[in-house]
């Protein structure tokens, strides 16, 4: 077996916003190079070798090419790379994803500035990190997230109850706003009796606690039937989740970029996000997305409310956002870019 041209890692057991950036890009990568997964594994991608079976792999270079390329999204993943190239003395040379728009810790510092090469997923995240070769925003699968043939049936098909539904997607954790989107529900939902909304994502045991609370305020207000927590969705179902909705609501405190919103829009829903990751791009000025501040359960609660009172602007939002999530957003365009960095690499 000749060794792969492109390694990619995946070393996080859980299923998170970078596994997701990942699994898109890998799997239309997989029709391109001769290319291993390596560490845990991904929807429709191949299946993952180990790490120490990669640094087996790497100790030759692959047919045609003068090394191989690892590429690597977090902080672990970096460590085991700059260990078979610089330990090791592997060919191989290692391109990292920088998605985070804020300075790094020191350590994390270090390990980007012995990067081959960097990719940042907007020209903010650029600015945090040295060596960038491109600025590549993430991508969404449009294959899998599209607009549904009847929104309300397939509403219905979720089993949530109600006439129509909006959710926020993500961890149940203050960073997410998962409280600020509680805030928000409970000023907005008793004024839509047909409205159901969602709060979809994982707990994790260190914020046990704080889903409780709002389940004790959600109860309190009388709405556990409308306002409901369903555990984290499979990344398979996400697609037939994200297609129901009539609004996507992201409130987080913090996001280094935000796939949600785009997933929505791909899907034909617009969307309510708060300022920070992309979400003011991916608003299209105020076309498919409204963007308030941050900490403001009103403002977004008047955000939703405002969308819903014009049901014009819905329509019309829901009908031109695939297409333009087609056009800026696709995985396509994302993994042209990131291929040409690599063949950037590889013609040095």
């Amino acid at each position: 077996m000749p060794p792969p041209e492109l390694y990619v890692t995946n070393f996080n057991k859980n299923f998170t916003g970078v596994s997701a950036t990942t699994a898109g890009v890998v799997a239309v990568q997989q029709d391109q190079f001769d290319m291993r997964l390596v560490g845990q594994p991904l929807p429709h991608c191949p299946v993952p070798i180990s790490k120490q079976l990669a640094y087996k792999l790497s100790r030759k270079k692959p047919p045609d090419r003068p090394f191989s390329i690892w590429h690597v999204r977090r902080n672990p993943e970096m460590r085991a790379a700059l260990w078979a190239r610089d330990v090791l003395r592997l060919p191989i040379k290692i391109v990292f994803t920088s998605a985070a728009q804020r300075l790094h810790s020191a350590y994390p510092r270090w390990l980007i500035s012995n990067m081959d090469a960097v990719i940042a997923t907007t020209p903010e995240a650029a600015s945090f990190v040295s060596n960038v070769h491109a600025v590549v925003s993430h991508g969404v699968d449009t294959n899998q997230f599209r607009p549904a043939q009847n929104r309300s049936s397939a509403w219905r098909m979720l089993g949530y109850g109600g006439t129509f539904g909006l959710a926020a997607v993500g961890r149940i954790r203050p960073e997410k706003g998962t409280d600020i989107f509680v805030e928000a529900m409970l000023e907005v939902l008793p004024k839509h009796p047909d409205l159901v909304a969602l709060i979809v994502g994982k707990t994790a045991k260190e914020h046990l606690s704080f889903k409780r609370k709002l389940e004790s305020r959600i109860e309190s207000a009388g709405l556990s039937n409308r306002l409901v927590f369903t555990g984290e969705v499979k990344p398979d179902k996400m697609p037939a989740l994200m297609r129901a909705l009539t609004l996507l609501v992201a409130l987080p405190r913090y996001e280094g970029y935000g796939m949600t919103p785009l997933e929505a829009l791909a899907s034909g829903a617009p969307f309510i996000g708060t300022e920070t990751g992309y979400f003011q791009e991916f608003s299209n000025d105020g076309q498919l997305g409204t963007v308030v501040g941050t900490e403001n359960s009103a403002k977004a609660a008047a955000a939703v409310e405002a969308w819903f009172a014009n049901p014009g602007r819905l329509s019309k939002a829901s009908e031109i956002a695939p297409g333009f999530v087609k056009q800026q957003h696709s995985i396509e365009r994302e993994v042209a870019g990131i291929n040409a960095v690599y063949e950037g690499l590889w013609a040095q």
